[in-house]
């Protein structure tokens, strides 16, 4: 089962990598500092750090803290020493500090990609959101020098924010990359994603948490690819709340790939219980986009974009529909408008390129062609790079090709 917080053997595995090092570098100084550092200082400083790593091994924290303070001050750059006082404060639930401290850390080593991690984390409890996955996000490029428990908290904490923001799909592919969803924080992150309620945990309504905690046994199982279970979980969870239509369309997401049929009449049902269901307006048009039938997906493809005129999915299959009954330029403005919305969007050049060639601008439809590769290749590369720092976690499809 996931432990989903820090626990105080991360600062332990840090203390082991650190120490390693930390007499060489000493003597390193000494050796090249000249008059820059006195005898003094440096036996100051070494004494310390030794207080230091005593009391935060033998978990005496405040003397700790004390200790690496003082060898802070002797050596300002001593990147460790911001590591072990942030570490030592965020466990201590002090993170207003906690982030001032790793902020410092990563000025002075902004490639250290576990200290943005702590960061994300510190910003994620001081309601900085924004801030937050921008710092997470900036771990994910660096790396986490094989700390998986890191990794599998960063990973929760990026879902849940991905949640709050109201981009399920992204908040599902990455909450599926965990090992393992044994865990209630953890399947109550699958429910809010199922129910699409944008929301923290901590958020949720009392009377809404058995509805999630259904929902997110069916989202868990999903992603592991248990059908038989997370078909029953479905099952259970429209019997007892036949009335909501996200359970409709998540269930609908689904089947999809097994039976369209089925899964059309679920978003039609999740339609017919909110008329400005724009996820199911777009799935239904994707699906008949699929079919070629563009006089049934045109409507919903214009009025999901009527609805969520920032979604790029919307502008996608839309303009992919106006491209097939012949309006090239609307198709073109409506897929230029998703490029900008997404220019990270592999699929978005795509989808401008075979427009910018039907209406016969093969330089454009050539540049746009090149972004899409360029893009897919990145996305593959950081694949592969996520796997290799061991979040491969558990591969199945996203819960929406809204992507």
């Amino acid at each position: 089962m996931y432990n989903l917080r820090i626990s105080s053997s991360i600062l332990l595995v840090f203390a082991m990598s650190c120490s390693l090092t930390l007499h060489a570098q000493s003597k390193s100084r000494r050796a090249t500092s000249g008059a820059k550092t006195t005898a003094q200082a440096n036996a100051e400083f070494e004494k310390a750090v030794k207080l230091g790593d005593e009391a935060r091994i033998a978990h005496r924290l405040d003397e700790a803290i004390e200790s690496y303070k003082n060898a802070v001050r002797i050596r300002p750059k001593w990147a460790d020493g911001w590591w072990y006082l942030g570490a030592i404060h965020y466990e201590k639930d002090l993170y207003p500090e906690a982030r001032d401290l790793f902020s410092k850390l990563v000025e002075l080593e902004p490639g250290r990609g576990p200290a943005w991690a702590m960061l994300g984390l510190c910003q994620f409890k001081t309601r900085e959101y924004d801030r937050s996955i921008a710092s997470f996000d900036r771990a994910y490029s660096l790396g986490f020098n094989g700390n998986k428990e890191l990794l599998s908290v960063v990973i929760y904490h990026s879902a849940l924010l991905y949640v709050r923001f109201g981009e399920f799909e992204m908040a599902f592919d990455a909450l599926r990359k965990l090992e393992s969803y044994d865990n209630q924080k953890i399947i109550e992150a699958f429910g809010l994603i199922m129910l699409r309620m944008p929301f923290l945990p901590n958020e949720i309504p009392g009377d809404k948490r058995e509805e999630v905690l259904l929902a997110g046994r069916a989202g868990a199982s999903m992603a592991a690819r248990q059908t038989d279970a997370s078909r029953q979980a479905f099952d259970e969870l429209l019997k007892r709340f036949p009335d909501d239509p996200n359970a409709h369309y998540s269930f609908g997401v689904f089947i999809l790939p097994q039976d369209a049929e089925a899964a059309l009449k679920e978003f039609q049902q999740a339609q017919a219980l909110d008329a400005n269901h724009h996820p199911a307006l777009i799935q239904m048009a994707f699906e008949y986009l699929k079919r070629r039938d563009y006089d049934a997906a045109l409507p919903l493809a214009e009025k999901a974009v009527a609805l969520a005129p920032r979604m790029y999915a919307a502008r996608n299959v839309f303009g992919r529909v106006l491209l097939e009954v012949g309006q090239i330029e609307r198709a073109i403005n409506e897929l230029q408008e998703g490029v900008r919305l997404a220019p990270e969007s592999p699929e978005m050049h795509f989808a401008l390129a075979r427009a910018y060639l039907r209406a016969g601008r093969k330089a454009d439809a050539d540049r746009e062609n090149e972004i899409f590769k360029k893009l897919e290749e990145k996305f593959n590369q950081q694949a592969d790079a996520k796997k290799t720092d061991g979040a491969s976690g558990t591969a199945t499809a996203k819960p929406s090709p809204e992507n």
